[in-house]
């Protein structure tokens, strides 16, 4: 196995970011990195090796590509952080090969479970050629749900992180454009060799860089964004079932769009018709266009960020859509839905999909009360008989504690709610079988009784 770094052109962090990221200002708790016990240094002198500790190799049996640092016993050779090293077991076992990063309480990801692997530039052609062969052969949706990823949409997921074998990349299509982000230290040590992969095999007009994610303070990495390859289009569109959405690359939510809400968006639609419809952390407007499309008679649509806001109506104007139907209004959510209660107002649908409250487990019980708080007051506005879709993108919020959480806020609501579908992200955000963390996107449409 050999471990050459290629070589890295710099690209300066951006400046002068628009306000997209307030969409909740005080209330998203902050990403901090969390200290790691640094495991004990073995011999410096020989190949870069983990070395469990008793008993901790379970999990990589188990094929969960993560190590935290409380497994490792030993760590020899004086790896960077980046680097491929072999894990091996308290007794000498090889399990595989991994990324190694000191400076995170996840101290390696692991590449490849086969010791005869060798990770350089043709393993991640391979690895990315699957990734982009996978989308191409989704089966179709049932009958009655629509076409193809690949026929309805020129945005996709093309790598999604550990489900796709490549942990902490990510990469998003946007027709001609890729926006790439990098969240762990071995995507970051590779990084060069990633994007002329993707410019080989996909030939974009242009690769972007958005690695300014929460996870990057959590492998103590700088942000940076910015142009890898090519050159940015002035604008950037991706079209949606039909629907035609502006993208900001640069400068908004995520790398710009919410692709994994794509069936989510189709199903507001078929439930939107002649019905007042409540649109709370809106962006730039994605469930509001498919309400307004599907016949809603009200679209009310709230966000902190009045960048986003110019967006959306652009969006709304853009598929000719009826603006007497809509209302934008910028402002803080969770004050907003306050003021909403406060003057009586009631909604036949209301969409709560906010953005990241807990980054990691450990904000998990801050990120509770934000969800209780704001489902709270979305069962007190919706009319007897109406629906809720609410959603949480959270990773530190499993599935079960959501539904908990909101079970929690329709009883002190006093209402007696219905789980009519359970939601997740659309197919091409693959949740690997041994790595649930995958599944971070869940959500619930919920009919109130009449």
């Amino acid at each position: 196995m050999t471990d050459k770094k290629p070589t890295s052109t710099r690209n300066n962090a951006s400046s002068g970011k628009r306000d997209f990221r307030k969409r909740t200002r005080a209330h998203t708790p902050a990403s901090t990195p969390r200290e790691s016990s640094a495991p004990r240094a073995g011999d410096a002198h020989a190949a870069p090796t983990i070395v469990l500790a008793t008993g901790r190799e379970k999990s990589l049996q188990r094929r969960h590509p993560w190590i935290f640092s409380g497994a490792i016993e030993r760590v020899d050779g004086a790896p960077k952080n980046g680097q491929t090293v072999a894990v091996k077991s308290s007794d000498g076992e090889f399990l595989a090969w991994a990324a190694y990063n000191a400076a995170s309480q996840i101290s390696a990801r692991v590449w490849s479970w086969r010791a005869d692997e060798t990770i350089a530039a043709d393993f991640f052609a391979r690895k990315i050629a699957n990734a982009l062969a996978a989308r191409t052969g989704y089966p179709r949706p049932l009958a009655g749900e629509g076409r193809g990823v690949r026929e309805s949409s020129s945005g996709m997921r093309l790598i999604h992180a550990e489900s796709d074998g490549l942990p902490g990349l990510i990469v998003d299509q946007y027709g001609a454009v890729l926006v790439m982000q990098i969240g762990s230290a071995g995507a970051e040590f590779w990084r060069d060799t990633i994007a002329d992969v993707l410019q080989k095999l996909c030939n974009p007009v242009c690769i972007y860089e958005r690695s300014d994610s929460d996870s990057r303070g959590l492998e103590g990495l700088p942000e940076r964004n910015g142009v890898l390859r090519g050159v940015l289009p002035e604008q950037v569109d991706v079209v949606e079932h039909g629907l035609r959405f502006n993208v900001d690359v640069a400068d908004g939510q995520k790398t710009g769009f919410y692709l994994d809400q794509r069936d989510n968006r189709a199903l507001t639609e078929t439930i939107a018709r002649d019905k007042t419809v409540l649109n709370c952390f809106c962006y730039t407007g994605g469930f509001s266009l498919y309400a307004l499309r599907g016949g809603a008679k009200s679209v009310l649509s709230i966000d902190a960020s009045a960048d986003a806001l110019r967006i959306a109506e652009g969006n709304l104007i853009a598929n000719g859509l009826d603006a007497n139907a809509a209302e934008w209004q910028c402002d803080d959510v969770f004050l907003a839905l306050r003021k909403l209660r406060d003057q009586g107002k009631k909604f036949d649908v209301i969409i709560l999909d906010p953005p990241k409250f807990a980054p990691t487990a450990a904000f998990a019980e801050k990120a509770a009360r934000g969800y209780k708080d704001i489902n709270l007051l979305g069962f007190k506005l919706l009319n007897p008989g109406g629906l809720l879709a609410t959603y949480s993108c959270s990773g530190g919020i499993s599935e079960d504690l959501f539904q908990k959480i909101i079970a929690g806020a329709a009883l002190d609501a006093g209402v007696d709610a219905q789980i009519v579908r359970h939601l997740h992200a659309s197919a091409d955000h693959p949740v690997l079988l041994s790595f649930p963390e995958g599944a971070y996107l869940k959500g619930l449409l919920l009919r109130v009784a009449g």
